[in-house]
């Protein structure tokens, strides 16, 4: 996302367009690599919702979040275009608040990877991870990441 002092991540927060939604697809090729054609569409507030649920210590993928909407709401996946995007503005809204604060920084992208789209970029989640108790390890050498070490052991799951 551009320009991200212009917007008002709240208000994107809050309009649900017409989800929640279930989108029957024809793509064979999306229906063999998500395993189905049943696709969820969660509205962004949602995500902030689940996001506030991991406590201190924990973390969750975007992944295990769009598994839990999917079994939740009888699809065989949820869109991971969308989720991508309502994270990150669940991680915007929550930076432009003065107050009730999404943990934001717990939602890793998939094996544990920190976000660079979130307020501050890794080097903020990197910091607010560490201060919870994670070990936060780089990978690669020209395309540098940043993970959560065993962050399985981690992980928040949603029941």
């Amino acid at each position: 996302m551009a320009d991200e002092d212009k917007k008002d991540f709240n208000a994107m927060l809050n309009d649900s367009k017409d989800m929640p939604k279930i989108q029957t697809i024809t793509d064979q090729k999306s229906i063999e690599k998500y395993g189905g054609n049943r696709m969820y569409f969660a509205p962004p507030i949602d995500y902030d919702k689940v996001m506030r649920q991991i406590p201190c210590g924990k973390v969750i993928t975007v992944g295990e979040i769009r598994e839990y909407f999917a079994i939740l709401n009888q699809a065989d996946f949820t869109d991971p275009i969308t989720a991508g995007i309502f994270v990150s503005i669940a991680a915007w809204a929550s930076h432009q608040r003065s107050g009730n604060e999404t943990p934001y920084w717990r939602t890793l992208k998939a094996n544990g990877e920190l976000n660079p789209k979130y307020p501050g970029g890794v080097e903020a989640q990197k910091e607010r991870l560490e201060a919870e108790g994670h070990t936060v390890i780089q990978k690669g050498r020209t395309n540098i990441k940043y993970y959560v070490k065993d962050y399985e052991k981690a992980l928040f799951v949603l029941t």
